[in-house]
């Protein structure tokens, strides 16, 4: 009778591990994961630095005034192109032609006391000749006409300043180009020069400039690159391209037209100027732009997506294809990251099978089926 708990434990054993072992025996095979593979690429590229600039005419002369007064007439459109020589401002010229009346009468008594100096000359000389009169009435005769004279020409000279200041009631555009927004009226009272500030400015701008700043050690990079004349350093070897603040690219090309004389002890850095056409005059002053200038090429460099790059702390690696259809980590340097792709400078060589894994995890030992994707390496140049 105890037999009997015994057979029965043991028939429950059994059947307990029948289907165990059935699951093991059904077992799906691993199946072969799905991956990208781009190929290494290898070209000459490309590289841009970008800076931001801001724009400037190709001239932006100020408007002033070198007369004071009132303002009695606005003879232009604000915000159109004006001609030079074209009359911008007048000014009120009825104090500065009372002066030229002034300056007239004062040259008429001037040239009367001449004529009358001059009269008396000629009657003192010939008695002083006769020792009628002594030498002294002589040079006093003398003096009081040459006296007389440098009168006369005082009197010219302020009525010929007063006619300059007539004509400066005139204010007219001294180039051709676009004229700002007026910051007087008519009406408004005006000083002399800078005491009350411009009053307009006038641009060209049929070609733009742009000023922005280089480090220090950018300009050591083109200054050795090169030797001769540093002032040509970067003219000879830079052209330039913008990028407009809604981020499309300017159609026209510019090219580096000077460099400051000094390096800027404040910021070290160097002032730099671009010049652009401006054809449809897309461009106005006072825009900021970004500059882009290609100031490196890499031949033949080796590049792969950065996505295809895997970073733990400072250590690069990728997933390389081998011939058995296994991806294996393979550590490789990196140099600069152009675009969205890295240039590598070991590790892998052109024509290699890179995976892009994502967050996908493959083991070494599996047998992936690889999914070629096409990578065009030319848009890193474009970046």
């Amino acid at each position: 009778m105890k037999a009997f708990p015994s057979a029965l434990l043991a028939g429950s054993l059994t059947l307990f591990l029948l289907p165990s072992c059935k699951d093991k025996t059904e077992a799906p095979a691993a199946l072969n994961p799905e991956v990208n593979v781009i190929t290494v690429g290898q070209q000459t590229i490309p590289f841009f630095s970008e800076y931001v600039g801001e724009t400037f005419g190709q001239e932006d002369i100020q408007i002033q005034s070198r007369v004071e007064g009132w303002i009695t007439g606005i003879h232009f459109k604000e915000g159109d192109m004006v001609q030079k020589g074209q009359l911008l401002y007048t000014i009120d010229d009825l104090p500065i032609k009372n002066k030229i009346d002034q300056a007239q009468a004062n040259l008429a008594q001037a040239n009367t006391a001449k004529v009358k100096n001059k009269a008396e000359l000629d009657r003192v000389q010939p008695l002083t000749a006769m020792h009628a009169l002594s030498q002294r009435d002589l040079d006093a005769a003398k003096a009081n006409y040459e006296a007389s004279l440098s009168q006369v020409d005082a009197a010219s000279a302020a009525l010929r300043n007063s006619k300059i200041e007539l004509e400066y009631t005139r204010i007219t555009s001294p180039i051709t180009g676009v004229i700002g927004i007026s910051k007087v009226l008519v009406g408004d009272y005006i000083g002399k020069l800078n005491t009350g500030g411009p009053l307009n400015t006038v641009s060209s701008i049929g070609k733009m400039r742009v000023r922005f700043s280089i480090t220090e050690d950018e300009y050591l990079m083109f200054a050795k690159r090169k030797a001769g004349n540093s002032h040509k350093i970067l003219q000879d070897q830079l052209s330039a391209q913008l990028l407009l603040s809604d981020g499309s690219v300017y159609s026209e090309k510019g090219n580096i037209s000077l460099s400051n004389r000094q390096i800027d002890p404040a910021t070290g850095s160097l002032l730099v100027q671009a010049e652009f056409p401006n054809p449809q005059n897309l461009l106005k002053p006072g825009q900021y732009v970004k500059l882009r200038l290609q100031t490196d090429e890499f031949k033949d460099a080796v590049l792969i997506p950065q996505q295809a790059v895997s970073q733990i702390q400072n250590l690069f690696q990728a997933f390389v294809l081998n011939d058995s259809g296994m991806v294996k980590p393979t550590v490789i340097q990196t140099g600069k990251r152009i675009g969205s792709n890295w240039i590598i400078t070991s590790g892998l060589k052109p024509g290699d099978k890179v995976a892009i894994l994502g967050s996908m995890v493959v083991k070494p030992d599996v047998v992936i089926k690889a999914n070629p994707v096409p990578w065009n390496y030319d848009s890193t140049s474009k970046q």
